[in-house]
């Protein structure tokens, strides 16, 4: 339910405008989403749901808030242009209350929505990303617990395989046709547990890897399907946000399956104890997806006329009335014909073959490079390993590695609201850099190895600030609302290509180089830094910048004079252009001349027009003369 603590501390006025508000924004629209009587908070809605794209990453809600708080203003500015016009004109202070109003309308309508088959798939998305980052750290101190006679070549196999499976999870969820449906993500969720069994009875290394590929594959379905079901499942006011506790969820699954590794890692002999969390978590999951609801966008593209459908998207939006779910229902409709969601094929076909859109593919695919490259997988896979060579106490460091990456997520968080992302691209892979090359110190002798811990910590906070999120989001700000998935889906591919690439190459960089072993990562470090001069800055716009955009483009719409290019255009959004003002001076002139008069029409009866008067006059008239020839004036 809504919190509406804030409507007692409202006067009447104000609640009438809040609630008119509310009503204005659940009236049914046009069949035409291009129709200029939209009212000012349905409208900002559409465009909401146009440059959102449909997808759920990690960092996105900023981009999010401030498109939300930039229309919520411009909505609260016409309804106050109107009431300044209509009557006397509105304070700064009754205008920013105005705003204020405005903004709880906002949060009222996404706690609205954060319905019962919305939180069943967060819940879902959540265990998909623990189960995919304790999945991946688990392995970590495994080395020397499990099959212990294996060779170099054996585990870097048993390690980089699940990496594999998600490459190919990864390009059949790309391809096939139910990404939106809810069946796709129970499969997902049946290749969770199965590949969680396998692993939990393993008494073999070829067992155990194919436990380990089965669950790769789920969790390259996952990382493609369930970004993209969120997104569609959530208004746009909330996609960012579900994005994040997912990103939260895998960094949680990494950093439990180091401190269950504490008290099951230590005996020398084979214990798969360490897999019973992935097959409890599997089955609350393949259990909660049952009551999974099928995307409202894949649900319009497939049966768009059914009832079912309406029924759905009443469901989930958490709606009540018919023209609700009408208006909704034209939303979504037109925002998936805007972002091409029906036909992906064509859609990165279009990507690769414009010039522009294929350069800003090329950055997005080398960023996801850079990131794997940059080495962080064989630190979240292999870090006991390299503890261990330094004679560090290797299950407590490797916790303190997890424990240190679940804060500077959330730190991450942060600071991408207030810093551009060069400037953290460059420090984050500045800070892997210097973290590297003082960690192949410790190696070698110079440095004291305590210290070892303290870079591989540094190295790992570097990466959750920059290189961590910042290629995933720089995607939705690069790139345009259609074409933002599809640019997704080719990204998390060439990520998993990588990440096999240096999972499964580690263990014999490490026997080959020995303390050199991350020099590799060093020299790509320094690549990534000099492309990354190159780029430009994509950070979001401030909500006023965004205010300045709304201006320009719905001004023809609402007759609003675009004053935006001046310095001081706060106090010229909304204002009415100058045709339309002399038309409200004259209709204010006229009506003060009818209240002179007494002719106004308060609404309380019927005015009769002069010309009525005038002819019912006339008709009285000769009425009374007929009367006074027949009677010869006398009273009859």
């Amino acid at each position: 339910m809504a919190n509406n603590n804030y409507s007692s501390d409202l006067n009447n006025e104000d609640q009438y405008l809040l609630s008119h508000m509310v009503y204005q924004s659940s009236q049914p629209a046009s069949n035409s989403m291009d129709d200029p009587y939209l009212t000012p908070m349905q409208l900002g809605r559409l465009e909401l749901y146009e440059l959102i794209p449909f997808t759920s990453i990690f960092g996105m809600h900023l981009n999010s808030k401030n498109l939300s708080r930039a229309f919520v203003e411009y909505a609260a500015d016409v309804q106050n242009s109107e009431r300044s016009y209509m009557t006397n004109e509105m304070s700064s202070a009754e205008m920013d209350a105005q705003k204020k109003d405005a903004q709880y309308l906002l949060a009222e309508l996404d706690a609205v929505m954060m319905t019962k088959p919305l939180v069943i798939a967060v819940l879902v998305a959540g265990m998909s990303q623990f189960l995919i980052g304790y999945n991946t750290g688990v392995i970590n101190a495994s080395y020397d617990v499990m099959f212990t006679n294996h060779s170099t070549f054996q585990w870097g196999l048993v390690v980089g395989v699940f990496a594999l499976g998600g490459f190919l999870g990864a390009c059949f969820a790309a391809n096939v046709d139910t990404r939106g449906g809810a069946k796709s993500l129970t499969i997902a969720s049946t290749l969770f547990l199965s590949g969680s069994l396998i692993q939990r009875s393993a008494f073999m290394i070829l067992r155990f890897s194919i436990g380990r590929f089965v669950i790769g594959v789920a969790s390259g379905l996952s990382s493609v399907l369930l970004p993209l079901y969120l997104g569609e499942l959530a208004p746009p006011t909330l996609r960012g946000t579900l994005g994040s506790f997912t990103q939260f969820s895998f960094v949680a699954g990494i950093l439990m399956s180091y401190l269950v590794a504490i008290p099951f890692g230590n005996a020398k002999s084979r214990d798969n104890n360490l897999f019973d969390l992935s097959v409890a978590i599997s089955i609350l999951q393949l259990l909660a997806s049952l009551f999974l609801t099928d995307s409202p966008i894949w649900l319009l593209k497939n049966d768009p006329n059914s009832e079912h459908t309406q029924r759905a998207i009443k469901q989930i939006r958490g709606l009540r009335y018919g023209h609700e779910v009408d208006v909704e229902t034209n939303l979504m409709i037109h925002a998936s014909h805007i972002q091409c969601c029906s036909n992906a094929g064509d859609t990165l076909r279009k990507i690769v073959q414009d010039n522009k859109t294929r350069k800003l593919l090329i950055c997005s695919l080398f960023l996801q490079v850079a990131q794997q490259f940059s080495g962080i997988n064989a630190v979240f896979c292999y870090s006991s390993m390299i503890f261990d060579g330094l004679n560090v106490n290797a299950l407590l460091s490797t916790s303190a590695v997890g424990g240190v990456n679940a804060v500077a997520t959330y730190l991450a968080l942060l600071v991408m609201e207030n810093r551009n992302r060069k400037t953290l691209l460059l420090c984050s892979a500045g800070g892997m850099l210097v973290s590297s090359v003082s960690l192949a110190l410790c190696m070698l002798g110079y440095l004291s190895k305590m210290l070892s811990v303290c870079f591989v910590v540094c190295y790992v906070a570097s990466y959750a600030v920059g290189l961590g999120p910042i290629p995933w989001l720089i995607m939705v700000e690069m790139f345009e609302a259609k074409y933002v998935n599809n640019a997704m889906s080719a990204s998390t591919q060439v990520n998993w290509v990588c990440n096999f690439a240096v999972t499964f190459s580690f263990p014999h960089i490490l026997a080959k180089l020995g303390p050199y072993s991350f020099v590799p990562f060093i020299v790509f470090l320094l690549i990534s830094m000099a492309f990354v001069l190159c780029l430009p800055e994509t950070k979001g716009a401030t909500p006023e910048e965004l205010r300045v955009q709304i201006v320009r483009s719905l001004s023809s719409m609402f007759a609003l004079s675009d004053d935006s290019t001046n310095g001081d255009y706060a106090s010229s959004v909304g204002n009415l252009d100058l045709e339309w003002r002399r038309a409200m001076d004259d209709l204010r002139r006229q009506e003060a001349e009818e209240m002179i008069c007494g002719t106004y029409n308060y609404g309380f009866q019927p005015i009769k027009h002069k010309e009525e008067e005038g002819l019912r006059h006339e008709v009285d008239g000769d009425l009374s003369d007929w009367k006074t020839r027949i009677t010869g004036g006398l009273d009859i």
